[in-house]
């Protein structure tokens, strides 16, 4: 693999991101409505400009995976350290996206590691690379991981060493929705659902309690329940779930950044002079 393939990989990466933002309605979750409202149009625009913020860090990940060869602590530590030079960039550029910047960056080194593999095959790479600890991390645990240790939730760093298990959720959702007719917009809407009907986010746990997270993994469970965004039964219940979530000021972001997970490996695997993944609406893939 190449410096090309590292940025292609990273560019993949990043339009999975983007494509997670431009879908709606997102339940909680910021989406393009939020740029016909005055108080959340300038959040909005910063995500989507922060999310490119991204490529040269996860370029410089695929490449330390490259040079590495193998998911070794080195390579570890290695990733978190590109990591939190890329936070400080993100930060510069608008914020935000430090869980899609977790997941992505795990996978997409995997990516590297194993080109030309699928999805599957990638996050189990990941696992193995999250197995490790990263013996250069600040000693300060971050809100996550105060959040995961005073409830018992996974978390982000749980998630990772299980293999991204909603992940891999996510991709059977995909293929489910589009194998019954949906379209790519509704797929991806069902996918991030399934997702929010069983993970435990450790931002709805600091933000709304075990009963809040409850209450939004039975919202998502209904919409599913009633057939999905592509029946009118369950458009109106996502219709009735996203207006409670704004009210409430739930945002389930955890699984936001797991569907951006999603869509790069969906997007896999990659070959010199592939396309990028497809955004939001698009037909479905056929590969």
């Amino acid at each position: 693999m190449s410096s090309r393939e590292d940025e292609a990989l990273a560019h993949a990466a990043v339009t999975a991101l983007t494509g997670q933002l431009a879908l709606a309605p997102k339940p909680g979750l910021p989406d393009p409505r939020d740029l016909d409202a005055r108080t959340t149009r300038v959040d909005h625009c910063a995500l989507r400009w922060s999310a490119k913020a991204l490529v040269p860090g996860l370029a410089a990940m695929a490449a330390a995976a490259r040079r590495t060869g193998e998911p070794t602590p080195g390579l570890r530590t290695e990733l978190g350290a590109i990591g939190r030079c890329t936070e400080h960039s993100v930060g510069l550029a608008g914020g935000g996206h430090r869980g899609a910047l977790w997941a992505l960056g795990l996978l997409v080194a995997a990516a590297a590691l194993n080109p030309g593999t699928t999805g599957w095959e990638v996050a189990a790479t990941a696992k193995r690379i999250a197995r490790h600890p990263d013996k250069r991390a600040p000693r300060r645990p971050s809100r996550g991981s105060s959040v995961s240790a005073k409830y018992g939730a996974a978390g982000a760093r749980g998630e990772a060493r299980a293999g991204f298990p909603h992940v891999r959720r996510a991709l059977d959702a995909l293929a489910a929705a589009r194998k019954a007719g949906a379209t790519e917009a509704q797929a991806r809407l069902d996918a991030l659902l399934t997702v929010m009907s069983t993970l435990q986010d450790t931002e709805l746990l600091y933000t709304a309690g075990p009963l809040g997270l409850r209450h939004v993994q039975a919202g998502a469970r209904g919409v599913l329940e009633a057939g999905g965004t592509s029946t009118t039964a369950g458009a109106t219940a996502l219709a009735r779930f996203d207006e409670d979530l704004r009210t409430r000021a739930w945002s389930p972001r955890g699984s936001a950044g797991l569907l951006a997970g999603a869509l790069f490996l969906d997007s896999l695997p990659l070959r010199a002079g592939d396309s990028l993944p497809l955004q939001a609406g698009s037909p479905a893939r056929t590969a």
